[in-house]
């Protein structure tokens, strides 16, 4: 018999000092807790069940001395059942530590993990009084100790940030040169080929999808399919088992990821997903949260409180206004960036956090808490700022230190370049940094995640490949997915070998990354991208785990060169802080005389006006941006000038004619990057011209006097 002693109601979860473990759970409603002790972690049935009976509050809690780290466990919670007021208590159902530092193994569905039965009308009636203890996995005892040495974040400024969004898996399942056994996990994505060619990207900050302990949807488990995203949370203390190696310690070895992508000079940020949970709606699994307290974790229909309020599409909205889940959030968010060492996160449907009692409040407690967080505020924060409440898209609205998702930057860029009309406004807007959207609150451009491609949805291969979703191999007959893409196949749907229609895509694919990397903000970009990755069409590859979705790092002729491109663009912006402001554009003059930071052209060479913004030829825009301005201050407070710079987007089938505008100083244009042609040369006419579909940027040289191509 296991000795038992009272403990103590802090920390929550199972903290090991050295002599024993202290465990400790907050349910407020429940009537008694029970610890259950497994001999190991696939054992049917526990070894010993302890009651807590010391309670502090609503913690229930006790120490048990002489246990130690591995030791696997989870909880009873009993309790009124009372499905039609929202309580859900139902002992036969082994529940997860929501602490857990660590789990046996990831969750598979079985029916027998709801809690309850239906009657003849389909409505929770009875307990279910199967055992799931030999169903759900367990949580384990961990240590924290971890030898992090002389282990450093990075900090890399925001001017200097370049966001790689990524799947840890996808990474390195195919990556020949990894070993493996280490291909797909979290060690794998240090390897140094990989390291090797972020570095060749100008990749700053790795953002990975979510990696906390996640659980199982019924309805893709019934059709052989998961959850391959992540996004259905389960443990968020807990690093994802599936990211380990077999038999492996998966917090140690994400430290030992974070450790090293440190030193290779690299920034992690994590996504994660507070707004919901993986057990899904009212007749989802029990397997944490709904059976430890579920009016505390979930927020109800007012009028009925047998049901959720839905937010995020997934069942559930966490119920963060309530004290003990805000904590649970920030006690995790703090765990990951104090020992696990993250440098910020990016919070998915971020809207539903701040539904502060119901709307959207930008000063809602947990971002009010978050940006008062000594830990929590000096890191990188990013929102997704939409959900899909009523009012759910604020994109703008939310206040420092947060940056945003800008979706409107996605979906003007992509309608730019598939050709739509009348967009030249919207254009200057996305490429000067949205200040229109980010401007007041003192916010800067870098408060802009700009983005073409992310995870959700097409690959930039298939933007320019497919003018419809192909997401049968889903089992939801094409109904899951965005209709709406931007996008244009250029002839063909899918893969062809047409010359013309490979061209069209490869130039459009390449307007569409230099557009990125030349806009103000901060640019991110999707995992393979670089690599011409396609998923054939699917834009909602949440639930493919195989070749469909993993990088493919063998590249034919064709996408080594649009690989070399993007390290080229990327090489350039680097080189460039005219191109990285860490302020707006004012569009006027510094001083008397002095040239204003950016001016707005048309092809004939003169100032946009404002008939020209709304009538004018919105195919062709000249950006002008001035050297000899200040963009930025260096660490001594010294200004940093640039040279000056003329970006030429040119949407229009045909070639055109751009007037180059008159310098105040003799000297020569140069070009730094040009997608409608194969060289790069010197520009000696006054007039540039400017190929269909192409950008051209160039670069002033004074006092140069070289000849090239007119």
């Amino acid at each position: 018999m296991t000795r038992v002693w009272p403990g103590r109601p802090d920390p929550l979860g199972a903290t090991w000092d050295g002599a024993g473990v202290n465990f400790a759970i907050f349910s407020e409603h429940a009537t008694a807790v029970e610890l259950c002790l497994f001999d190991s972690p696939h054992a049917r049935s526990e070894r010993e069940r302890i009651a807590l009976v010391d309670r502090t509050g609503a913690v229930w809690h006790a120490y048990l001395p002489g246990v130690h780290p591995g030791q696997p466990y989870g909880y009873r919670v009993h309790g009124p059942w009372d499905p039609a007021h929202g309580m859900r208590f139902n002992p036969a159902k082994l529940l997860a530590d929501p602490y857990a530092r660590a789990f046996s193994h990831g969750f598979t569905w079985n029916d027998t993990l709801v809690d309850h039965r239906l009657d003849a009308e389909g409505r929770i009636a009875a307990r279910d009084e199967t055992d799931t203890a030999g169903l759900v996995p367990k949580s384990l005892v961990t240590d924290g100790a971890f030898s992090w040495g002389d282990d450093q974040r990075p900090r890399i400024p925001w001017t200097q940030t370049v966001i790689y969004e990524c799947h840890v898996e996808a990474m390195t399942k195919l990556h020949p040169e990894v070993p493996e056994e280490l291909r797909g996990t979290f060690l794998g994505l240090t390897w140094e080929p990989v390291l090797d060619h972020l570095r060749s990207l100008g990749v700053t900050t790795l953002e990975l999808l979510p990696v906390h302990q996640s659980g199982v949807d019924p309805h893709l488990a019934k059709h052989g399919l998961t959850n391959y995203w992540g996004y259905n949370p389960i443990g968020y203390f807990a690093p994802d088992v599936r990211f380990a190696v077999p038999g492996g310690n998966p917090a140690d070895e994400f430290r030992t990821m974070v450790r090293r992508l440190h030193r290779a000079g690299f920034e992690v940020i994590l996504d994660v997903v507070f707004n919901h949970t993986g057990e899904g709606g009212p007749l989802g699994p029990s397997l944490c949260f709904r059976g430890i307290d579920n009016p505390t974790y979930y927020r109800f229909s007012k009028d009925r409180p047998d049901l959720y309020e839905d937010f995020t599409g997934c069942g559930n909205s966490l119920e963060i206004r309530h004290v003990r889940t805000l904590q649970l959030v920030l006690d995790a968010l703090r765990a990951w960036a104090d020992e696990m060492h993250v440098d910020g996160f990016r919070f998915d449907l971020a809207t539903t956090l701040a539904r502060d009692p119901v709307d959207f409040d930008p000063a809602a407690r947990l971002l009010f808490a978050i940006a008062q967080d000594p830990l929590l505020s000096g890191l990188k924060l990013i929102v997704e700022p939409w959900d899909v409440g009523p009012g759910g898209y604020r994109l703008g609205g939310f206040p420092l230190p947060f940056a945003e998702w800008n979706d409107r930057y996605r979906q003007t860029v992509r309608r730019f370049w598939r050709g739509d009309a009348h967009l030249a406004g919207e254009l200057a807007s996305r490429l000067a940094g949205s200040s229109d959207l980010f401007g007041p609150g003192r916010r800067s451009p870098f408060a802009s995640i700009n983005y073409v491609t992310c995870h959700d949805g097409f690959t930039l291969e298939d933007l320019v490949s497919y003018e419809r979703k192909h997401n049968d191999a889903n089992g939801e007959d094409n109904r899951d997915g965005s209709d709406d893409n931007a996008s244009r196949n250029w002839g063909v749907e899918g893969p062809t070998t047409a010359p013309e229609v490979l061209a069209l895509r490869e130039r459009t694919k390449r307007n569409l990354i230099a557009t990125l990397l030349f806009s103000q903000g901060v640019p991110m970009l999707s995992h393979g991208d670089e690599l011409s990755r396609s998923q054939r069409g699917n834009n909602n590859a949440y639930c493919q785990d195989g070749p469909l979705t993993w990088l493919d790092w063998r590249l034919d002729d064709r996408a080594r060169a649009f690989l070399e491109f993007v390290r080229n663009v990327a090489r350039i912006r680097r080189e460039h802080p005219a191109l990285r402001r860490s302020f707006f554009f004012e569009g006027r003059e510094a001083a008397p005389g002095a040239p204003k930071d950016v001016t707005w052209l048309r092809a004939d060479g003169s100032e946009m006006s404002g008939s020209d913004w709304e009538s004018g030829d919105g195919a062709i825009l000249g950006m002008w941006i001035h050297g000899g301005v200040r963009h930025d201050k260096d660490e001594k407070g010294r200004p940093v000038l640039g040279s000056t710079l003329l970006l030429v987007l040119n949407a229009d089938e045909r070639g055109r004619a751009f007037v180059l505008p008159p310098m105040p100083e003799t000297g020569t244009w140069r070009e730094l990057v040009d997608t409608g042609h194969a060289t790069l040369q010197t520009v000696r006419s006054e007039v540039l011209r400017v190929g269909g579909r192409s950008i051209v940027l160039l670069e002033h040289v004074p006092g140069s006097h070289a000849k090239g191509r007119a």
